[in-house]
């Protein structure tokens, strides 16, 4: 499993489903390779890592140089086909990667690369080519700072494995692409939210880069992207738009898989339901890590809003809140400020000890793929308040064939009135919102069990298998064998 700054390191969302997918397979040994910021994270684990899990491997984006460093005087000059390979991935929109990855098996420093001749003439071409209105001086060490990461990266010694199941494009997707070209394994790229969107739309709103090295970054990206979906045997998503969005970007639409995400609905069969203190409030619960991409502000907001139409309601905010204190600490003071009464932060939980009390859920994110909060809601039969991000309207409203009904309200981004209606509408209308959290039931039940995800992965992985490793099928017999 190839991973960015999320698992083993972060609770919650893509996180939760690489844990779950490990134990959903503990007939399979798995390796964690992880990228993280910096050494400064390393081994800060916050999951206790299931018994399958043999190894994990650590890549930092900001780290020492370990590579060999030049005699004094001299800096590292690479060959004709190396140099056109390098120039490519940061001049041509279709980089030479295969040769890229082998120039980077060389032992050489990193910094003596971004210091040395071939960097500075590569750069000085794609400076003259379209950016000579700025200072080269600056765009010199701008381009130093973007590719620093991707070379770090690139410098990774990677575990060799059967399969590599990157979760994200980006900097996993490099790894992944690069082990798929050099050990000639299986590779699976599944995308929850859509990376090189993502990236795009956090540098468009971004203050610390300037305007005009936002295409190069976001260019820089979607090279990563095209990547990890052309070496990739098989691509997937969560849901069909994220799927539309794939192919746009440049991934053979052949090789994607819609495959929704699945929870064990068994653990919250018999959860605790309301204490007697609960009956008096309609408890509105947001299971989230506090950071700004959840936009709890416009949360509390809303909340105080709906408080003053309807004074039995209680927010529980109900995720960890160390990730961006800051931020925490400014909601905190927010709720403070505001002299709001009924907030309860209660850091990090156990959610089938909470969730039963809940009248419903609430999730106020800017950016999601397809919410495990909102399902383990369903599981529950609790009705939701959502954004209109990622597939949180396909989880409300239903796809497809799917003629249940509404689950939940939908409200749009950053809109603190539409959300302060959603919770008074839910908390004036006990029957609605009771029918809302039976049609997420059933819902949840016909298209979201772990059972069926693991299922899909199950025969996909088996297929991948023996597409790169004909030769071997009679393990997968003998898998099936144990099984039976």
């Amino acid at each position: 499993m190839v991973a960015e700054g999320c698992y083993p390191y972060v609770v919650g969302g893509v996180s939760g489903w690489i844990n779950s997918m490990i134990k959903a397979f503990p007939q399979h040994e798995f390796v964690i390779l992880s990228i993280i910021a910096d050494r400064s994270q390393s081994a800060k684990f916050a999951y206790e890592l299931p018994e399958n899990v043999v190894a994990v491997y650590e890549s930092y984006l900001s780290d020492y140089d370990w590579g060999k460093k030049p005699k004094i005087g001299t800096r590292t000059h690479f060959s004709e086909k190396y140099y056109k390979a390098l120039r490519s991935i940061i001049i041509n929109k279709d980089p030479d990667w295969d040769n890229v990855f082998k120039l980077f098996e060389k032992d050489f420093s990193i910094d003596d690369l971004l210091m040395g001749a071939d960097f500075l003439h590569i750069v000085q071409e794609f400076y003259e080519s379209s950016y000579t209105q700025i200072n080269f001086s600056d765009f010199l060490w701008t381009m130093r700072s973007i590719y620093l990461p991707l070379f770090l990266i690139l410098k990774t010694p990677i575990p060799k494995a059967d399969i590599y199941h990157c979760v994200a494009t980006g900097y996993a997707g490099v790894l992944g692409g690069m082990a798929k070209s050099r050990y000639k394994c299986g590779l699976i790229v599944s995308e929850h939210g859509i990376y090189a969107r993502e990236r795009e739309e956090e540098l468009i709103k971004a203050t610390w880069v300037a305007g005009i090295y936002k295409n190069i970054w976001i260019e820089q990206f979607r090279k990563m992207a095209v990547l990890a979906y052309n070496k990739a045997d098989a691509v997937t998503c969560l849901y069909g738009h994220a799927r539309e969005l794939q192919i746009e970007l440049g991934c053979n639409e052949s090789k994607i898989m819609i495959t929704a995400n699945g929870i064990d609905m068994a653990r919250f069969a018999n959860i605790p339901g309301k204490t007697e203190e609960d009956e008096q409030y309609v408890n509105i619960g947001a299971v989230l890590r506090v950071t700004p991409i959840k936009d709890v502000k416009t949360m509390i907001r809303a909340f105080a809003f709906a408080k003053q139409i309807m004074p039995n309601l209680k927010l529980w905010i109900m995720g960890p809140t160390d990730e961006d204190e800051q931020y925490a600490n400014e909601c905190f003071e927010m709720v403070e400020i505001m002299n709001l009464r009924d907030v309860v932060f209660t850091g990090r939980i156990n959610v089938t000890d909470y969730l039963g009390r809940m009248d419903l859920t609430i999730l106020t994110s800017i950016s999601e793929g397809q919410p495990l909060t909102i399902l383990e809601g369903y599981a529950a039969k609790k009705p939701v308040i959502a954004t209109d991000v990622g597939n949180c309207a396909g989880l409300i409203y239903g796809e497809g064939d799917d003629q249940l009904g509404d689950a939940g309200i939908l409200c749009h981004i950053m809109n603190t009135e539409e959300l302060a209606e959603a919770m008074i509408d839910m908390a004036k209308y006990p029957e609605k919102r009771i029918k809302m959290g039976e049609v997420g039931y059933e819902r949840c039940k016909a298209k979201y069990q772990l059972k069926q995800m693991q299922q899909t992965y199950k025969d996909l992985y088996n297929r991948i298998f023996k597409f790169n490793f004909p030769d071997r099928e009679s393990e997968l017999v003998a898998e099936v064998n144990e099984e039976n």
